[in-house]
């Protein structure tokens, strides 16, 4: 019986074999919400480009928004998921879109909130030209302390070296298909 009642009588019986075991509980609740910045790690990727980001000139398209409508997401937020996408090889808004519920550094960046990928994908094609220019700003920062070497990705989490002399820079890749 693995219902609500019969699950402590299957723990009690099984209690003594799992003794070596940590507890798990996956249903206590929170007793206050959780903070995206308390789970992730102080030096992590994720923080350097959200710091990075906050300190780029963003006005050209801040105030391109016309402001009727519904609220639209600052593109900060969504620069910082094209930076940490470009850093990381996800490249895709689809993928941007579901790693936001996914990933840490994605919440973190996202301020736990989840961009439409359309939305994603609509502020890479409207902004392409300033997101290049940004992108650049980013890496050369980067470089100057030391997160970003020439012939090497980022050094942060998931990163593949790359062959001695190049940079990895996603932004002067080929161009791809409409979909995203």
């Amino acid at each position: 019986m693995l219902g609500r009642i019969g699950r402590p009588i299957l723990i009690l019986r099984l209690g003594s074999a799992m003794s070596n075991f940590r507890q798990m509980d996956r249903e206590t609740g929170f007793l206050l919400p959780p903070s995206v910045d308390e789970w992730l790690a102080e030096r992590h990727l994720a923080r350097f480009i959200v710091e990075v980001i906050a300190g780029l000139d963003l006005r050209s398209m801040s105030g391109s928004y016309r402001g009727s409508g519904s609220a639209s997401y600052h593109p900060q937020v969504l620069l910082g998921l094209l930076v940490y996408g470009y850093a990381t090889g996800v490249f895709s808004s689809r993928k941007l879109e579901r790693a936001t519920y996914d990933s840490v550094a994605l919440r973190f960046i996202a301020a736990n909130d989840h961009p439409d990928h359309d939305t994603i994908a609509a502020f890479r094609r409207r902004f392409l030209p300033q997101i290049e220019d940004l992108f650049v700003q980013v890496l050369v920062l980067a470089r100057e302390i030391g997160v970003l070497k020439l012939g090497t990705g980022w050094t942060g989490p998931r990163s593949t070296p790359m062959p001695a002399g190049i940079v990895h820079c996603p932004m002067s890749m080929p161009a791809r298909s409409k979909r995203s």
